[in-house]
């Protein structure tokens, strides 16, 4: 379900049930060509499809958060969104990337999914059995 469907009254109603936010991270930094831009996000959404289509129902995607200056400030900043998350109140934060070489270490981040080291796609058994470990209270975090 994305954020956008969801109105005031309705989340009071809905929010037990919807407790795992899904952050889209694409990782551009200005160094990223259109072309590559383009790539990255058709990425983004078929690893977003593997989550949002099987996990319609109680999870929520927002907006996703497209570029960075730096690693470390990205790092930063999305732990302190992600920590915000959980406090507004979700009991899970999972983070995607289109980008093969981000890799980060936030500990407000539940699980993390992003493409091999080949640009291969994460299996869908591999994400649908990780987040139910999640859910299960037996993850491992990322992904």
């Amino acid at each position: 379900m994305k954020f956008s469907e969801i109105s005031k009254e309705q989340w009071e109603e809905l929010s037990p049930y919807l407790d795992t936010c899904l952050l889209p991270v694409t990782g551009m930094d200005t160094s990223v060509k259109p072309y590559e831009a383009t790539e990255w996000l058709e990425q983004l959404r078929d690893i977003m499809d593997l989550i949002e289509i099987p996990f319609k129902g109680r999870v929520v995607t927002y907006p996703a958060w497209h570029y960075h200056s730096s690693r470390d400030q990205l790092t930063k900043e999305l732990n302190e969104w992600c920590a915000a998350a959980k406090a507004g109140g979700f009991r899970y934060v999972i983070v995607v990337t289109a980008n093969k070489e981000l890799t980060l270490e936030c500990s407000a981040v539940d699980l993390f999914f992003g493409p091999g080291t080949g640009g291969e796609l994460p299996l869908q058994a591999e994400v649908s059995s990780a987040i139910r470990a999640l859910w299960s209270g037996q993850a491992t975090g990322t992904s």
